[in-house]
């Protein structure tokens, strides 16, 4: 949802009131010049200004002004590289790459449904790795020699997998995990 700038509020208000420029500037003491500055988006005028608008438009100020959603958090690239880039952790700490982006999704989940989308993806996709690795792991008694080379490419897989990520969400904010198990699903609205 797109929301409409200062100046399409004004443009929009003043239009629908039916003032002209000229008669708002007559009911504000707000300069001709200036409301044609505001409703151009040139300018950013002082909150005194939009109040005698508002007032000479005869409307709330809330009508003009754009006021952000406090529970709305601005999606943090910090965030977004501790989130995909947690699971190299598990290289050196077992299980540490499901349960390290684990516990910043259950910390950030909340704050937005970008964090929570990113966090079930990560986890999903380190959860099927691990159990992949697993699998072959114990493929060694049924064909030996072999699993190495399977293990292996499991490993390398996840490692190109999550520096793709990385990058891809930093840059895009997007990301594609394949082939993971959907262990966390989507939250049902």
């Amino acid at each position: 949802m797109n929301k409409n700038s200062l100046s399409e509020n004004l443009t929009y208000q003043r239009k629908l009131k039916g003032y002209t420029q000229e008669q708002l500037s007559d009911k504000t003491t707000v300069t001709v010049r200036t409301i044609q500055r505001i409703e151009k988006g040139d300018v950013q005028p002082h909150l005194q200004t939009v109040k005698l608008l508002a007032a000479g438009l005869e409307i709330e100020i809330d009508e003009l002004l754009i006021l952000e959603d406090p529970k709305e958090e601005v999606i943090q690239r910090k965030w977004m590289l501790l989130l995909h880039g947690s699971p190299f952790l598990g290289l050196i700490i077992p299980f540490g790459s499901i349960l390290f982006p684990l516990f910043i999704w259950i910390h950030k989940a909340e704050d937005s449904k970008v964090y929570d989308a990113h966090g079930r993806a990560v986890v999903n996709f380190h959860g099927t790795i691990t159990l992949l690795f697993f699998l072959s792991l114990l493929s060694f008694f049924i064909i030996p020699g072999y699993n190495f080379f399977i293990s292996g490419a499991i490993v390398l897989f996840a490692i190109i997998t999550t520096i793709y990520n990385i990058s891809r969400s930093l840059q895009t904010g997007t990301f594609k995990y394949p082939f993971s198990i959907p262990f966390l699903k989507p939250k049902e609205v």
